[in-house]
């Protein structure tokens, strides 16, 4: 996108949920996409354990599902990257995202899932923190209206621009609360909205 952007300024839930597995002594169970297996490379062997659900794409199979359930049931505690409903995929449809499977598992293990990543207040306010910022000075820009708008705004940033690309349908704006600050046109149309409104 032309952006130039150093690991150090990527905040991922892949790194909350190592930390999170370093605090707890766990190790992780994956039902993640295999790009983000490397994150969770290296971490010792424990005994407890903990079922890390992300985006597995092709790999939700009902026999990955069912190991993962059976994880749960042993005593595994349930770990979400996200809960968004749904992404937008290659053929440009929407495709099921990791909630609706991370709400399968909750309901077949009667365990609540800890989300890592957003909608999560902690993970909004931990991004922050890492970057040294107050609450009140950012702003969220985001294409999914539940996830990363409502989402900021519950955890107390300042505003939140939803963009009509990515996963974007008609009347998002009007889906979720708390609704948007603006919805704008794409990227460029946020930065402009950001640059007259806090320039």
């Amino acid at each position: 996108m032309g952006l130039t952007v150093t690991e150090a300024d990527v905040f991922t839930p892949a790194h909350a949920a190592r930390e999170w597995l370093l605090r707890n002594g766990r190790a992780p169970y994956l039902l993640i996409h295999p790009g983000l297996a490397q994150d969770f490379d290296e971490l010792p062997d424990r005994d407890k354990r903990a079922v890390i659900v992300g985006d597995a794409g092709d790999a939700f199979t009902y026999p990955a599902l069912n190991n993962a359930f059976r994880e749960l049931s042993a005593g595994a505690e349930l770990l979400a990257l996200a809960t968004n409903r749904t992404f937008r995929d290659a053929d440009g449809g929407l495709s099921l995202d990791a909630g609706p499977f991370v709400a399968a598992l909750e309901f077949a293990s009667l365990k609540r899932a800890t989300v890592l990543g957003k909608p999560s207040s902690a993970f909004f306010l931990s991004a922050l923190a890492s970057m040294d910022c107050p609450p009140d000075q950012a702003i969220m820009v985001g294409d999914d209206a539940e996830a990363d708008i409502a989402g900021a705004l519950r955890a107390g940033l300042s505003c939140a621009l939803l963009v009509r690309t990515g996963k974007y349908r008609q009347g998002d704006e009007k889906r979720f609360d708390p609704r948007p600050t603006a919805t704008v046109a794409d990227l460029a149309a946020a930065t402009d909205w950001i640059i007259a409104h806090r320039g």
